[in-house]
Parts: C-alpha cells; sequence; structure tokens
C-alpha cells in the first residue's frame, strides 16, 4: 500500500482532532476525560488493519461516531474513565477544558450533566453536532425515533434546569423587547436582553441549511438572530403562543418557516430555540390553526 496516498494535511488533521475533542468534551465534560476518549479513538483507528482502514470512506466520520461511543460508554460506567495526568498532558487537558468551558458557558454545562447518559449523547450528537440520526442511533444503540425523543427529553430538562420561574407577563414582555430589537436591527439593544452565556439552538431537521452548532454568547447570538430574521419580502415577524409561552414566529408567504421560543431568567435570555424544521412546522400550516402550538 502506498503511504504517502494516506497523507493529509497538518491543517485538516488538527481540525480533526479539535473536532473530536469537541464533541468528548461536550458529552463527558471535562478537559483531561476528553483528551483520553480521544487518545482512546486513535488507539482503536491504528489498532485496524490497512485493509481495514482502506475500507473506512469517510474517516472523520468514523473518528466522530468512535469518539461517542467511547463517551457514552465512559457516561454509562464511570468507573471506566481515566481522568489524566499531570505534567504537560495534564496541562494541556486543563487549558482545553478552561478553553470550552469559556465557549459552552458553565451554567449550560453542569445543566447536561443533569441528564441521563442516554439523553446527553442524544442531545449532544443531535443538536449540537447535527449527526445523521443513523450514525446517532448506532451510537446510542437505540432507533433513530426512540433518540429523537430522548433529544427532545435533554431539551425540555435543559429549559427546566437553567429558567428560573418567570411570570409569563415577564416572559412576553422580555420576548416583545427581542422582536423589537430584531425588526428594528438595534443589535446594541438585542445583546442586552440576553444573558452574557446566553446558547441558541437551531434545528434545521436536515431539511433547509440551518446552523448546525449552537451559537454562544450574547455578542454572537444576537448577530445570529439579526441575521435570521433580516427583512424580506413577502416576510413577517410575528408573535404567538407556543409551549404556553411567547415565542416569535416566522412567515414566509403565510406559511410558518420558524418559530423561536426563549427560556428566560433574571429578565434575560439564557436560551434561545429556534425550530426551522418544516417537519416539526406542520402542525402550524394546517389549515384553520391559528399559531398555538407545542413543538
Amino acid at each position: 500500500m502506498d503511504q504517502a496516498g494516506d497523507a493529509v494535511p497538518i491543517a485538516d488533521l488538527l481540525d480533526e482532532r479539535r473536532h473530536l475533542l469537541n464533541v468528548a468534551y461536550w458529552m463527558l465534560g471535562t478537559g483531561p476525560e476528553a483528551e483520553d476518549a480521544v487518545t482512546e479513538t486513535y488507539r482503536q483507528w491504528y489498532s485496524l488493519s490497512d485493509l481495514q482502514r482502506a475500507h473506512i470512506t469517510d474517516p472523520c466520520a468514523w473518528l466522530t461516531e468512535t469518539t461517542g461511543s467511547i463517551c457514552l460508554a465512559r457516561l454509562i460506567l464511570p468507573e471506566r474513565r481515566h481522568t489524566g495526568a499531570g505534567g504537560k498532558d495534564g496541562d494541556a487537558a486543563a487549558g482545553l477544558h478552561r478553553a470550552l468551558e469559556e465557549e459552552i458557558g458553565e451554567a449550560l454545562l453542569n445543566a447536561l450533566g443533569a441528564l441521563s447518559p442516554a439523553e446527553r449523547a442524544a442531545f449532544v450528537l443531535n443538536d449540537v453536532f447535527a449527526m445523521p440520526p443513523r450514525a446517532v442511533a448506532g451510537i446510542v444503540g437505540r432507533t433513530p425515533h426512540e433518540c429523537a425523543e430522548l433529544a427532545d427529553r435533554a431539551r425540555r430538562s435543559l429549559r427546566t434546569s437553567r429558567a428560573h420561574p418567570t411570570t409569563p407577563h415577564q416572559h412576553d414582555r422580555i420576548v416583545r423587547a427581542v422582536r423589537l430589537a430584531c425588526t428594528t436591527a438595534d443589535a446594541t439593544h438585542l445583546a442586552s436582553l440576553l444573558a452574557p452565556d446566553a446558547t441558541a439552538f437551531f434545528d434545521g431537521g436536515g431539511k433547509v441549511r440551518a446552523l448546525t452548532r449552537p451559537v454562544h454568547g450574547n455578542q454572537q447570538v444576537a448577530r445570529t438572530l439579526l441575521t435570521l430574521l433580516t427583512p424580506r419580502p413577502h416576510t413577517t415577524v410575528d408573535l404567538s403562543p407556543a409551549n404556553g409561552r411567547t415565542a416569535i414566529v416566522v412567515r414566509h408567504n403565510g406559511q410558518v418557516a420558524a418559530v423561536i421560543s426563549f427560556d428566560i431568567t433574571d429578565h434575560h435570555v439564557i436560551q434561545v430555540w429556534a425550530v426551522l424544521n418544516p417537519d416539526k412546522l406542520r402542525t402550524w400550516n394546517r389549515p384553520h390553526t391559528h399559531g398555538t402550538s407545542d413543538l
């Protein structure tokens, strides 16, 4: 076999490793555990024969699925975790932990830790890394439908754990302010309505070209919302109840194209959930539906 033909650009190798570390960190929650899981992933890769590796058409997908499986096993059997050692490797893992904790947000990371292993895996692989349903099912060991239900449960749990009780009136007032800031393109005011560690999730279901990764931080979330809601002909941005609270509903040519709901605590938005998946919007587009639905 021609080894030179298997060479990969250094930048691609580093991007691949960073991607695997991100997957492992989201699932396990600490830098040392993420480093250890990725090390095990590459160990399994190099334990394959040359012929076996040659038959893997998408090495990154294989590595990602292997990392997910390793992390899920360690979530289910915590005693199998290895937290790494000190020295240079330990320092690097600690640096990764700080960098990714800043990116994800400690509050969201703690909320993820309260999920069951299967819920966390389904949510991270589906919502954070937009892996194909069959790949998620293969890692979690459930059917694609069961994994979708696990991810839905995880979303509900995250909302409950992160959102302090707010009255419907308070929630409505802040969502109205968000809508006004979006429709007037007031980025500064919009960012002020979002918590510093706000996170936005986008569910396109693979049916529209929505963002496949969450967006973190009030400035970044504000910019993303303003881009998503850029005024266009025949498009309206209205308010309507969803899941019992006020949400933003975007219509294009009279059809609901997106429903954006918000989790709010301490008078600031902490999570944004943008549903653009046409399958999940069918109930909104049925005849005689007045836009009061659950997602």
